[in-house]
C-alpha cells in the first residue's frame, strides 16, 4: 500500500490557501494539514468555509491545526475555548478528522528572558506553565486540554497535542501525562521529529508508544543546539530543509513504524531557504524524500 503522505502548509510557507491546495495535488500528495494563520486569513477576508471542499477535491484534509497557548486562564480561558470551537467548526466543514493543540508559550523568547532570569513580574508577556513546577503544569494544562477534548467531542472530533520544544511542557512524557490527567479518550499525539529530537526524546520512548496515541508524524529536520543551555529557537534550531539538518531522519520513522503506525506522514518545514525557492519544486521534493523515507 502506498504511504499515506500530506502536507502541512508550511512546506509552502509563504503561499496562501488556494496556493497551498493547488500545489500539493500538483506535487502528489493525497493529503493536506492546513494551518490557522492562513486558514483563517482566508476565513477572514470574507471567504466562505463552504468554498474550500470544492478546491480540496481530491486531497484529504489529514488535520486542522492550531489552537496554541492552551494553558490560558481566567478570562483568557474562554478565549481559548472559543477558538477550539471555532476550529472544530472549521474543521467538520473540511472534513478533518482532528484539531492540534500546542504548549506554550508559543514565544521562544519569553523562554529564554525567564530562563536568563529577565522576565520581570510586570512582564504582560503570556508565560503559560513557566515557574510552576512539573506536577502543577501538568494539572493546569491538562484541565483545558479536558475541556477541549469535550468541545471537540460534541463535534465528534479528536484531539492532537503537540509539546512545543522551548515550552514548559516539552516532552514526549508530558504529553502522555496531559492524556493521562485529561482523561479523555478523543486525545493523541502529534508526534514530530523535530520537537521530539530538539527536547532529547530518544527513539526507545517513541518505540514504546502505543500506536493509537499516535494521530501524525511531522517529517521536520532541525540543527545541532547544546540542550543543557540552548532555549530552542525555531527561528535558528530548525531552519533547514528536510533531509539537510541533523537529525537521522530514517532512524525516527522507523522507530516510528516500529509501533505498528500506519498513519500520516507529514511535511513540516521553516526553512529560509526553502522559502525563497520555487514552491512548487519544493513542495515536490520534499514529497518525493518522504516517500523515500516512509517506504
Amino acid at each position: 500500500m502506498a504511504p499515506k503522505i500530506s502536507m502541512n502548509v508550511t512546506t509552502t510557507f509563504y503561499g496562501n490557501v488556494v496556493q497551498d491546495i493547488r500545489l500539493a495535488k500538483e506535487a502528489g500528495y493525497t493529503g493536506i494539514e492546513l494551518q490557522s494563520p492562513k486558514l483563517y486569513r482566508y476565513l477572514d477576508a470574507g471567504y466562505d468555509v463552504r468554498t474550500l471542499p470544492e478546491l480540496l477535491a481530491g486531497l484529504e484534509v489529514t488535520g486542522l491545526g492550531a489552537v496554541l497557548d492552551i494553558e490560558r486562564q481566567g478570562p483568557a480561558r474562554e478565549e481559548y475555548l472559543t477558538e477550539v470551537d471555532r476550529m472544530c467548526k472549521v474543521a467538520v466543514a473540511v472534513g478533518a478528522p482532528i484539531v492540534q493543540l500546542c504548549t506554550g508559550p508559543v514565544d521562544w523568547n519569553v523562554v529564554k528572558d525567564f530562563t536568563a532570569g529577565r522576565l520581570a513580574a510586570d512582564d504582560g508577556r503570556y508565560r503559560a506553565t513557566l515557574g510552576l513546577d512539573e506536577a502543577d503544569a501538568i494539572r493546569v494544562t491538562a484541565a483545558n486540554v479536558r475541556a477541549a477534548a469535550d468541545v471537540a467531542g460534541w463535534y465528534g472530533l479528536d484531539l492532537y497535542l503537540e509539546p512545543l520544544a522551548w515550552a514548559r511542557l516539552n516532552r514526549c512524557r508530558h504529553a502522555l501525562a496531559l492524556i493521562e490527567e485529561a482523561g479523555r479518550t478523543n486525545v493523541g499525539i502529534a508526534l514530530d521529529t523535530w520537537h521530539f529530537w530538539t527536547t532529547g526524546d530518544t527513539l526507545e520512548e517513541v518505540r514504546t508508544l502505543p500506536k493509537e496515541l499516535i494521530k501524525a508524524v511531522h517529517l521536520s529536520d532541525g540543527l545541532d543546539l547544546d540542550r543543557a543551555h540552548d532555549v530552542p529557537d525555531q527561528s535558528r534550531h530548525r531552519n533547514v530543509v528536510i533531509g539537510g539538518g541533523s537529525i537521522p531522519l530514517q532512524q525516527w520513522v522507523d522507530a516510528v513504524k516500529a509501533t505498528g503506525y500506519d498513519g500520516w506522514w507529514v511535511t513540516e518545514m521553516f526553512s529560509d531557504r526553502a522559502n525563497e525557492h520555487d514552491p512548487a519544486v519544493v513542495a515536490r521534493i520534499m514529497r518525493d524524500l518522504t516517500a523515500i523515507l516512509v517506504s
